[in-house]
């Protein structure tokens, strides 16, 4: 028979993504990824997403669509070489999660397609993929990327995505 600790003292459960997330931003950039990361990640990646999703429902109302369609999204040259560049990795990217954290945000006016929802993981990956090379240029010899880079890196992004 195995002990248990107590639940009050047992250690807190590793989150599955830190593996996949920690391989991504690896072979993106060469950066090490923690669990400190994995927070910073979701955060950037969710408020990136939702931004976008804003400006397709925009370009959607001014198209005459009733859904925000993959089309409406504004995916830049970078960010789709980007996207292409996580796709090739093999990796993948829950889409239930995604979903889950923009429910918290203001609800749009408009729903998406189901193209536009199964693209969103993909989005996602694509969007760690950039802000991983952006973490890069910014401090070419950047290891581990503290608050100060992640700081810089959204900076960067609010000015061109």
């Amino acid at each position: 028979m195995i002990a248990q600790l107590p639940p009050d003292r047992m250690p807190p459960p590793r989150p599955e993504g830190i593996p996949r997330f920690q391989r991504l931003f690896r072979e993106a950039a060469g950066l090490n990824f923690d669990k400190a990361d994995l927070k910073r990640y979701e955060d950037f990646i969710d408020h990136r997403i939702y931004l976008l999703l804003l400006r397709a429902e925009a370009n959607a109302k001014a198209g005459g669509d009733v859904l925000i369609e993959p089309w409406n999204l504004p995916i830049t040259a970078g960010l789709q070489e980007c996207i292409e560049q996580f796709r090739k990795m093999d990796e993948t990217i829950e889409l239930e999660p995604i979903l889950d954290r923009l429910a918290n945000r203001p609800p749009l006016q408009f729903s998406y397609s189901d193209e536009t929802e199964a693209m969103l993981p993909d989005l996602a990956g694509g969007l760690g993929v950039a802000v991983a090379r952006t973490l890069k240029i910014i401090e070419p010899d950047l290891k581990n990327p503290q608050t100060r880079q992640w700081e810089l890196a959204t900076r960067v992004f609010e000015l061109l995505l």
